[in-house]
């Protein structure tokens, strides 16, 4: 079932909102998408509306557009399940975002971990500050790095 070499890299990242989400994340999705990686989006909730609204304004190339486009940003568990095994039996290098409440999170990377034999993925857990903000310090030293405007951060 599980593979024993499997190497999963875990990121966090904290927003107060669906845009700060996407403000915070797009960058780095598109420069990963430039470098054929396979960026998967796991979430609570949908995100097209606010994605197509924030990608209307910003300042990208059609070809940047159209790539970010190709994500799926709806929330459907099951579709992205079949994409990570997917990629994972082409051997794309993957990077998953997991975004929801604190339990939603929990829930998804235990599916990850027990149904789904990976080689190597990045996982970067997308939390809602709202409802950990009295628990952000617990949860930043879970992880090595968090993702940030400026970018992957390594946590002290």
């Amino acid at each position: 079932m599980v593979k024993e070499n499997k190497s999963i890299e875990k990121l966090c990242l904290f927003f107060a909102s669906d845009y700060h989400f996407e403000m915070i994340s797009l960058p780095y999705i598109n420069n990963n998408l430039k470098e054929n990686k396979n960026v998967i989006m796991i979430t609570e909730n949908d995100l097209n509306d606010s994605v197509d609204k924030l990608l209307s304004s910003i300042n990208l190339s059609k070809e940047e557009k159209d790539r970010l486009n190709k994500i799926d940003w709806k929330s459907n568990d099951l579709n992205k399940f079949k994409e990570i095994k997917s990629a994972n039996e082409e051997n794309r290098e993957t990077i998953i975002f997991v975004k929801g409440n604190e339990s939603y999170i929990n829930s998804i990377n235990k599916n990850i971990n027990n149904w789904i034999d990976v080689n190597d993925i990045k996982i970067i857990d997308c939390y809602d500050i709202n409802e950990v903000h009295d628990n952000v310090g617990d949860i930043a030293r879970k992880y090595g790095k968090v993702l940030s405007t400026s970018g992957v951060e390594k946590l002290l």
